[in-house]
């Protein structure tokens, strides 16, 4: 059973050795309609980071991005193919994993080392990539390379610096192009619950 429809608001994070939100590896079952907004990242390695390896199989899409602040950061934005660890050594080589329809939006990022480190599978690329409306402030010792971009394909609007070929520029009025989705979802239909608890002092 594939994990959907999933909402993340309003998270602040710090995670020096990872990813503030991480989506795989483990993806066997699936992941898709993902909804982050107004998050936060401090002193990480990447905000959103999206990992899987050939032998995973599975999917990970419909991914959604918005209003996202980090704050000294290895990467903006960090997606791999190239994981390699597997629970054993039962896994099928030849499982292919999609990727495909991440959305990034409305993203300010300050003493940032690297834009984006975005690796695909050779013959299995990750596609439907938006980036739009992202400014990235680079740290003062900031890689020579901004963007790492191989096996991906997607667009790009209004992003500074410049991303990488393969995120062809859209221009300024395609910046609405990296939709973020404003139907509800029904768990924002569940009441949320207050409890609390009084001590009694003697």
């Amino acid at each position: 059973m594939p994990t959907k429809q999933l909402v993340i608001r309003r998270l602040t994070c710090i995670s020096p050795t990872s990813a503030v939100i991480a989506l795989g590896s483990e993806m066997s079952g699936g992941i898709q309609d993902v909804r982050a907004e107004d998050i936060v990242a401090i002193n990480s390695e990447s905000g959103v980071r999206i990992k899987t390896a050939v032998g995973r199989g599975g999917f990970v899409k419909d991914i959604y991005v918005r209003g996202m602040t980090m704050n000294t950061m290895k990467w903006a934005f960090w997606m791999t193919g190239n994981y390699g660890s597997h629970a054993d050594n039962n896994y099928d080589p030849n499982a292919l994993p999609v990727i495909q329809n991440v959305n990034y939006r409305d993203v300010i990022a300050e003493n940032v080392t690297m834009a984006a480190r975005l690796e695909g599978i050779s013959g299995d690329p990750f596609t439907g990539i938006c980036m739009s409306n992202v400014t990235i402030k680079l740290a003062k010792k900031a890689k020579k390379v901004l963007w790492n971009c191989t096996d991906v394909a997607g667009i790009s609007s209004a992003v500074v610096p410049r991303p990488c070929d393969l995120l062809p520029d859209q221009g300024v009025g395609k910046i609405t192009s990296c939709n973020f989705p404003e139907e509800s979802l029904p768990i924002d239909n569940v009441p949320l619950q207050m409890c609390g608890y009084r001590k009694k002092y003697f």
